[in-house]
């Protein structure tokens, strides 16, 4: 079950890294649910084991790109993000560690993972996760593109990813550059 998990959470962060063209550096943030992933309703059966699981393969997906992964913590986090603290120079960090029940059982393995791990009350990613519906869009930059994922569920969860774009200004005579779209 979690080699399955592992493998579905992989797939999930390679197709999004390849589709929003992620590069080294920049920065993928993920909120996961593992009751839903278990089939349960959302904060009802945190699971470290299943964490391990799906933040192993988005992890590892990640690094294979250098693409640094932050997790959101849960509500009663207020949505904190768990980062390593060298994707963030001098960003602001707060004091806090997540464990299953308050934070989440996916940030409190990144917390685990990470060589060093550093709390931010908000981030602007460049894409990101929603594993079971933990409304991820609060930390993500401005313009959001909803990407519809070839590899959609993990586990009993469904996922929904998106990438960021620069935003366009002008009118009709403006022209835009097709790279950064």
């Amino acid at each position: 079950m979690y080699k399955d998990i592992y493998d579905q959470a992989k797939n999930v962060a390679g197709e999004i890294i390849e589709t929003a063209k992620l590069c080294k550096g920049q920065i993928l943030v993920v909120g996961c649910s593992t009751s839903e992933v278990c089939g349960d309703k959302i904060g009802t059966n945190s699971s470290p084991d299943v964490a391990r699981a799906v933040f192993g393969g988005i992890y590892d997906a990640c690094r294979e790109k250098g693409v640094y992964v932050a997790t959101q913590c849960c509500e009663h986090l207020n949505r904190a993000i768990i980062i390593e603290a060298e994707a963030v120079p001098g960003a602001e960090i707060v004091n806090v560690v997540p464990y299953p029940k308050a934070g989440g059982s996916l940030s409190t393995v990144a917390y685990e993972t990470f060589e060093e791990p550093v709390a931010l009350e908000e981030i602007k990613a460049d894409a990101g996760i929603d594993i079971g519906g933990t409304l991820i869009g609060m930390h993500l930059k401005k313009v959001a593109v909803p990407v519809r994922l070839e590899h959609n569920t993990i586990g009993k969860a469904h996922v929904i990813a998106a990438r960021t774009r620069a935003k366009f200004i002008g009118g009709d005579r403006a022209h835009y550059n097709d790279e950064l779209k």
